[in-house]
């Protein structure tokens, strides 16, 4: 590896974060909060359950930011020959369209990224805190993350808050807990970042939309052409679709299936 790598935007990111939550994290045990008189009681669970709970969320973190989030493979993969009645399927008003970019062929719902200059399957959107896409593999995960580092900020706040004193004169509270309430402020800001990136997603996820096509609707050719989303299966669907791949098939396939329903004549 080259020595500039290291100093790569997805390096320094990745890196910032982990030194970011650690420092939080030392800063909880470190003054008079309950952390530090769960461990002068002897009361080690909840401490451990904390730790266990930030380290969880650091390795989710790590995971969601370096894995595939569903590149567009640039060489064709060799595969067997559609059946003819899987290629009837395929919705043929919709033809698959080249990238201007990168020249692949571009399947519905997936979207070319100009900082990973790669196209992404099920595009949802670029995340600089990551440093990475969030696209068709990892948008799941990226789900839990949030849930789980959402369940580690409340409980930060809590816990900085319990160690705030304010009865104290200005200068000795200043060097006592200056750093602390520092960490309080930062913890809501990132609370309230997380909070409503959760809310938001849950509710793309339930509607079986992606943040790309709902901020640009009018933009896409294959939404355009239709006066709701085509691809919402009703909350249930959608969500075992999104955690559980069910059901399975390419966006082409699930397309031309809800369109030959919405076009069958009623009996």
């Amino acid at each position: 590896m080259a020595p500039w790598a290291l100093l790569s935007p997805g390096v320094l990111v990745r890196t910032g974060h982990t030194v970011l939550t650690w420092g939080i994290t030392l800063v909880l045990f470190l003054h008079d909060t309950e952390l530090r008189q769960w461990e002068e009681q002897g009361e080690l669970l909840l401490p451990l359950t904390f730790l266990l709970l930030v380290l969880g969320s650091l390795l989710l973190y790590l995971a969601v930011s370096l894995m595939d989030p569903g590149y567009v493979n640039v060489q064709p993969q060799p595969q067997e020959d559609p059946k003819e009645e899987q290629t009837a399927m395929v919705l043929q008003a919709i033809p698959l369209r080249r990238c201007r970019y990168c020249l692949v062929l571009q399947p519905l719902r997936a979207r070319h990224c100009r900082e990973c200059r790669r196209c992404v399957r099920r595009y949802d959107h670029h995340c600089p805190w990551m440093e990475n896409c969030v696209g068709e593999r990892n948008h799941p995960l990226f789900v839990v993350y949030l849930a789980l580092q959402l369940v580690v900020l409340l409980w930060g706040l809590y816990l900085a808050w319990s160690g705030l004193r304010f009865f104290q004169p200005w200068g000795l509270w200043l060097r006592s807990s200056g750093l602390l309430f520092a960490t309080f402020l930062l913890l809501s800001l990132f609370t309230l970042v997380a909070g409503l990136l959760l809310a938001s997603h849950v509710y793309l996820v339930a509607s079986n939309t992606t943040t790309w096509e709902f901020i640009s609707s009018h933009r896409i050719a294959y939404l355009r052409q239709r006066p709701g989303n085509p691809f919402d299966l009703g909350l249930a669907r959608n969500l075992a679709h999104f955690f559980c791949g069910w059901p399975s098939g390419s966006w082409e396939t699930l397309w031309a299936e809800e369109e030959e329903e919405g076009s069958s004549p009623a009996v």
